[in-house]
């Protein structure tokens, strides 16, 4: 399946999400292009800015199965996979296939759930199959996870690994709504509940990240996600001047991957189409370069007691190196 005009249908979707959810479009976008890039998404605010609304209107609205999981500290992998069922007629094991069989699993507050949970878990983001007993099993495709998390600071929280971290093309940060914005969800709060359209399918999804990938990226677009990805594991190499600190040396402790500069790429392309355009522009990088790179610059002890943080960071590098 080929769309003839695959931008007007991304945005035809972003309007039918938007009848649904209020504001919130850096959000939306940055899920679309988590989407498009064949990726997964961790979504990180407090409580009851509608980022499981936001995530569970995007599958409706694409017409994807979709697959809800709550994640507590009594999780086991089982609750995740699916268990073998003994059925007594057959005398046998029956696989009894868990939430994660779906195109689009919500694992929601990803950051409550035990190690061997997010254990199971990473191997579903990143081989796009899980292990039950001695089998594997395929998982749909396409297969996005789209989870949301609690700030760490919240009682009950745990950190996740960062081999998992990781695996998420980009990391949202879900700010509280305008003045304006809270006015219209209140309002809207006393209106009937709106049922969205399914405007588009797997097919239609598969088709999307194929344009996704066909649009063009220039050398010179490349090599600044490279760049740019380099630059936060030496920022002190590339003339970085971090906002609160003296001096670069010692404030990252680990520095964004060569996956990341693949990431920025997918990304790109992504924003690119999402603008309508068949070609992406180091503006594109740049746009996408805070979501993808956040939750994989790991900032040192000391870094953290002067407050640098992760994002200061990332800042700083888009600061410093130069733009083609």
């Amino acid at each position: 399946m080929e769309l003839e005009k695959p931008e007007e249908q991304v945005q035809h979707i972003m309007a039918e999400i938007g009848r649904v959810v209020v504001g919130q479009k850096h959000l939306l976008e940055g899920l679309l292009v988590a989407l498009l890039s064949e990726g997964h998404a961790l979504v990180e605010g407090v409580p009851g800015l509608a980022k499981t609304t936001a995530i569970r209107t995007l599958a409706q609205v694409l017409g994807l199965g979709f697959g809800r999981i709550q994640f507590t500290p009594d999780l086991l992998p089982g609750d995740l996979l699916g268990t073998p069922v003994f059925v007594p007629d057959q005398r046998s094991f029956v696989i009894r296939r868990g939430p994660i069989f779906a195109p689009v699993l919500l694992a929601d507050e990803i950051n409550r759930a035990p190690a061997k949970v997010q254990s199971a878990l990473l191997e579903a983001m990143e081989e796009r199959q899980v292990s039950i007993g001695d089998e594997s099993f395929k998982l749909p495709e396409p297969f996005f996870v789209m989870a949301t998390q609690n700030p760490v600071e919240l009682e009950g929280t745990y950190p996740l690994p960062e081999a998992q971290i990781d695996r998420f093309l980009v990391k949202l940060v879900v700010p509280y709504p305008t003045e304006e914005e809270e006015r219209a969800i209140v309002d809207r709060d006393a209106e009937p509940e709106f049922q969205v359209e399914a405007i588009a399918n797997i097919d239609t999804v598969r088709a999307l990240c194929i344009a996704a990938r066909a649009v063009h990226v220039a050398s010179s677009v490349s090599e600044y996600a490279v760049r740019l990805a380099r630059a936060t594991r030496d920022p002190g190499g590339t003339g970085v001047q971090i906002k609160g600190s003296s001096s670069v040396q010692g404030v990252v402790a680990l520095g964004a991957s060569p996956r990341a500069s693949i990431y920025l790429v997918r990304a790109a392309r992504a924003r690119a189409l999402i603008d309508g355009r068949q070609y992406a522009t180091p503006h594109d990088v740049k746009r996408v370069a805070l979501d993808v790179l956040r939750h994989r610059v790991i900032v040192s002890y000391e870094a953290e007691a002067d407050g640098i943080d992760s994002e200061a960071v990332v800042d700083a590098v888009l600061a410093a190196v130069e733009t083609p």
